[in-house]
């Protein structure tokens, strides 16, 4: 098998960035606000948190930026999948949550009556994430496909690489089966692209969206990691990764047809791809609305995306433990938004990062 395709996003990537920060040479500069910000490192010596995969390569970055700004201070992150990670936080299991999905409504009602002592929880977005359609393909490391089409792929409705859906969209492809591989645990990544095809397939999804997999076929894996492994070790595979997951084993992404044209990951993220988010919650509860990204007409604009939060309470009901995740945040989406690009992240444009910013200030 070939695996041209993440490193040909890579470069795009690079060359996105370069494009943006006018630099002549390959060099992530990060985001102008991360520069000289104070953390306020007091609180308990020890964090916990636990939820995203996709977020999980990104956490390893937040926590050595976290201990370099206060020195003495530990976290542990156990990436379980969103799903886990909420309900490690409900039941007081760790200090917040990782998740690629906001709380709904009930999980809502708990946080605020058993996990924070009467005060709401707030969903911080920290990383955006695309999300790559990853596939293993002897014949060919380059594929296009669109939003109908991979409905029809998930839900079983076409189970062959060379059926003339798939065709129509490339030269030619190989008379063999197409294994899917999906999420095993409760996913935010499920979330994210279960409601990709529910926006954007023109009606072929019909199974609705939600962190379990919906789609009734395939084989499963556990976590980001375990889907992008399956990929690579199967031949006819596809599925849905994280993109630094994608680039961590190397595997081939398939382009997205959309309204505006065909798009790969690594165009233009923040004057297109992330320029439709928009925030939906309500004060210091800054939940995104990504539907205008899933069905952009925009060129260049890559449609397919996740936003990962941080889920804290708004006031702890042991003091210490808010102020270790408030300087936890505040690095977070500060000094550690530098580096992200390179690691297959977006990190948070300056007019969110802004707004989490002073949501973080008032977590107590």
């Amino acid at each position: 098998m070939k695996h041209t395709g993440s490193r040909g996003a890579a470069g795009l990537l690079i060359a996105g960035s370069l494009a943006l920060s006018a630099c002549s040479t390959p060099v992530d500069t990060g985001p102008t606000y991360a520069k000289g910000v104070n953390v306020d490192c007091r609180g308990k010596q020890n964090l916990t948190g636990s939820g995203s995969t996709a977020q999980a390569n990104a956490m390893s970055h937040f926590i050595t930026s976290y201990e370099e700004s206060c020195s003495g201070k530990r976290l542990t992150y156990t990436p379980n999948g969103s799903g886990a990670g909420i309900q490690d936080f409900l039941a007081a299991k760790t200090d917040f949550g990782g998740s690629d999905s906001p709380l709904q409504g009930h999980e809502y009602a708990a946080a605020k009556q058993q996990r924070c002592d009467g005060a709401d929880a707030w969903n911080l977005p920290v990383v955006f994430g695309p999300i790559a359609i990853t596939f293993n393909v002897k014949t060919t490391d380059v594929l296009t496909l669109d939003a109908p089409t991979l409905a029809k792929i998930f839900s079983g409705a076409i189970t062959r690489w060379n059926d003339p859906a798939i065709t129509a969209l490339n030269r030619t492809m190989p008379a063999e089966d197409i294994h899917v591989i999906y999420r095993s645990d409760l996913s935010g990544t499920t979330d994210n692209f279960q409601q990709y095809l529910q926006a954007a397939s023109g009606g072929a999804w019909t199974k609705g969206a939600g962190k379990a997999f919906n789609g009734g076929v395939g084989t499963s894996a556990q976590g980001n990691e375990g889907t992008s492994k399956a990929v690579k070790n199967i031949e006819g595979a596809i599925s849905y990764n994280e993109w630094s997951y994608a680039m961590k084993q190397d595997l081939d992404e398939a382009q997205i047809k959309t309204a505006g044209g065909v798009v790969r990951i690594g165009d233009d993220w923040v004057g297109k791809t992330i320029s439709n988010v928009t925030i939906k919650g309500q004060g210091n509860d800054l939940v995104l609305d990504l539907s205008n990204v899933y069905t952009t007409t925009a060129a260049g604009a890559y449609p397919i995306l996740l936003a990962s939060y941080e889920i804290v309470c708004s006031k702890y009901p042991d003091a210490e433990v808010g102020k270790a995740v408030k300087a936890f945040m505040q690095s977070t989406v500060t000094v550690a938004q530098q580096g992200l690009t390179p690691l297959g992240y977006i990190p948070l444009p300056s007019d969110f990062q802004a707004k989490v910013a002073a949501a973080v200030n008032n977590i107590s």
